[in-house]
Order: C-alpha cells, then sequence, then structure tokens
C-alpha cells in the first residue's frame, strides 16, 4: 500500500504550489473521499479519491522511484537469500509489480530507477532510443588517451561482443574517469576496462537521461520522482 502526503500528491499532480494547496485547505476546498480536509501534511493512501474545488484529481497510473543503491543489494525484485533493492523500499512506497529498469552489479552503487511501468523502462533501456547512462569510475591503473577512441569506436569484448561508441571523460585525478552509456550489458562498463588492460576498482551510477542522482538521498535512501524529472530522463539522449 502507498501512503503519500497531501500536499506532496497534489503538487506532483497540479499546477498549485504548496502554497497555494495549504491556502485551498484552509478554504475547505480540498476533500480525500469525500471528507474536507485542512491538514495538507496528512498522509493519504490507495483508493483515496482527492479532490481540489470539487474536481477529482486523478491518481497516476503508474510509480516511478529512484534509489540510492548501496554495496551489497542486487538490482531484482526478488532474489531468494539476497538483500534487493525492492526489499529497501519502505512499505509506503511499496506496490505489486515493481522492479528495478535495469541492473547495477552487486558492488556497484549510485542510481537505480524503480518502476511498474513496463513501456518506460524498455524506451529508457533501449540502445536505439540513446538514453544515456552516466558512471563515476575509479580505475586500478591511469587512464590513458586511447581509451578515449577505444570508447568512441566502440570496444570488442573478450566474448566477441560489440559494445555501441560510448564517450569517457577525464577528470583531475588520473584514475578517475566519467562514462556514458547508452547500453546496459553485463557488467559492461568493467568488462571494457578489462578489454583495455585496466581493472575498475568503484563503479557509481549518477545519472539516467537527463536526471541525476538527488544529492539528499543517502544510501538505500528513496523517493518518488515528480512529472518533470520523469520527462527529463528522455530529454537527455545522444
Amino acid at each position: 500500500m502507498i501512503m503519500e502526503r497531501l500536499d506532496k500528491y497534489l503538487s506532483s499532480r497540479t499546477s498549485y504550489s504548496r502554497k497555494d494547496i495549504k491556502e485551498l485547505a484552509k478554504k475547505g476546498k480540498i476533500t480525500v473521499s469525500g471528507t474536507i480536509v485542512k491538514d495538507t501534511s496528512v498522509h493519504i493512501k490507495d483508493g483515496d479519491a482527492v479532490a481540489v474545488d470539487g474536481k477529482t484529481v486523478e491518481a497516476d497510473r503508474y510509480i516511478y522511484i529512484m534509489l540510492h543503491k548501496p554495496k551489497g543489494v542486487v538490482s531484482a525484485s526478488q532474489s531468494p537469500g539476497d538483500v534487493t533493492v525492492i526489499d529497501l523500499l519502505p512499505d509506503s512506497m511499496r506496490r505489486d509489480g515493481l522492479f528495478p529498469a535495469g541492473r547495477l552489479d552487486k558492488d556497484t552503487t549510485g542510481f537505480v530507477l524503480i518502476t511498474d511501468d513496463g513501456d518506460f523502462a524498455h524506451r529508457i533501456l533501449s540502445p536505439k532510443n540513446h538514453v544515456t547512462k552516466t558512471y563515476e569510475v575509479t580505475l586500478r591503473d591511469d587512464a590513458k588517451e586511447c581509451y578515449k577512441k577505444a570508447f568512441e569506436d566502440g570496444i570488442d569484448l573478450s566474448d566477441g561482443t560489440h559494445c555501441l561508441s560510448a564517450k569517457i571523460e577525464f577528470g583531475a585525478d588520473p584514475r578517475k574517469v566519467t562514462v556514458y552509456l547508452r547500453e546496459g550489458r553485463y557488467h559492461q562498463v568493467k568488462r571494457m576496462f578489462a578489454t583495455l588492460g585496466n581493472h575498475v576498482e568503484e563503479l557509481h551510477r549518477t545519472a539516467i537521461g537527463g536526471l541525476t542522482l538527488d544529492p539528499d538521498l543517502k544510501e538505500s535512501e528513496a523517493r518518488f520522482l515528480t512529472k518533470p524529472e520523469i520527462q527529463s530522463i528522455e530529454s537527455l539522449s545522444e
């Protein structure tokens, strides 16, 4: 059962600001399942009918959640014997059918998108849609200038798999790089650097498309995405 603060529910689904919503509530203009509610901090649950000035505010058909994944957690809906990204969600955010849209390795940290919208997940994961995933990478050895061309040309993995053209940027620390991919093969970033004779020591996903991991989210924490944030995921493509 999903529970959400009334003011947050309305501000994410209408053009009203939270200040506007408080004023409307004071005037008795907001109802939940037919009952006037003046305290906008109350939590509503699935099935509650919310209306502003007599007009129903429709609930979302699907939900979208940003999770800051820590190490040791599996990117799956279920995995016997393991802690999954779904297990990290508080009861107030859970509903049937939730799954991670794309996987991070067990020892990889960062942005995991959790949803029950299969079509949306397919769009952002399909390489043909060019939705970029951004990773901060710490390498065992210093990055070499030749990596840039190798990534741009598309690296051939040890099993013969050809990776799509990708982008790499160097930072001030020669062992730290930023990688931009538009596909997500098994252990892809690690395998790409292994092909180049290097080893990934730390891997952290910072963004999906145009949406960056919320810096206020601590590891294991999650929050719902707003509609503009959902749209921004698909707004940045190569």
